[in-house]
């Protein structure tokens, strides 16, 4: 599958800028292309990723000798140190309820063998990801600490759309009850709903909030 061309035909004209800057990882590779389970390969696959973050900062995509000529760079990296596109406002964050971009399952790497078949699955394990942050509100926080908490909470969550509102306040609940009903009428939000939102499962959740 032809995906283009390169073609040696100049110097560079600023050695640091062309050839300094340059971005080389193994992780960055066209639809079609995968990696495969070599253990050095797979090391590399994040390292020199994060290495160039390091070295050159967070949006090092974004210098011209990294950045794609042919169409939109699309991510959910945004702002840090030398953003200077407009980022907009959306989401930094995925699977979010913005329509932001998902990612395209024919690029995925496909199964290998190993003692078995090696894929991405869904988790199933028991979900119990409300327990630490519960035990951190009830046994570990003063009065004054949760008043904090809550104060802050309500306070940055206040901007956000109702239904963004209701859904998090409703993962608050399932952490801790007392928790989730401070910030639900911090927020003005009815407790008793917030309650049956926490009783559902994620994608009911966002059903119910969708209206």
């Amino acid at each position: 599958m032809k995906v283009g061309k390169l073609v040696f035909n100049r110097n560079q004209e600023n050695y640091f800028a062309e050839v300094e800057q340059v971005a080389y990882a193994p992780s960055t590779l066209v639809q079609g292309i995968s990696s495969f389970p070599d253990k050095m390969l797979q090391a590399r696959l994040f390292s020199h990723h994060d290495t160039h973050i390091h070295r050159l900062g967070p949006n090092y995509h974004l210098i011209h000798v990294n950045s794609p000529k042919n169409v939109p760079e699309t991510s959910y990296q945004r702002d840090g140190f030398m953003r200077t596109d407009a980022s907009g406002g959306g989401p930094n964050y995925w699977p979010n309820s913005f329509g932001g971009s998902t990612p395209d399952i024919a690029a995925s790497e496909p199964p290998f063998e190993v003692t078995g078949i090696a894929d991405r699955h869904p988790y199933t394990h028991p979900n119990n990801d409300v327990v630490q942050p519960g035990n951190l509100y009830c046994d570990v926080m003063t009065d004054m600490d949760r008043e904090h908490l809550v104060g802050n909470v309500v306070d940055h969550l206040g901007g956000a759309q109702k239904r963004i509102q209701l859904r998090q306040v409703a993962l608050f609940y399932n952490a801790e009850e007392e928790y989730g009903s401070r910030v639900a009428e911090g927020l003005g939000l009815d407790v008793g709903k917030v309650e049956n939102l926490a009783g559902m499962t994620k994608e009911e959740r966002e059903r119910a909030t969708s209206r």
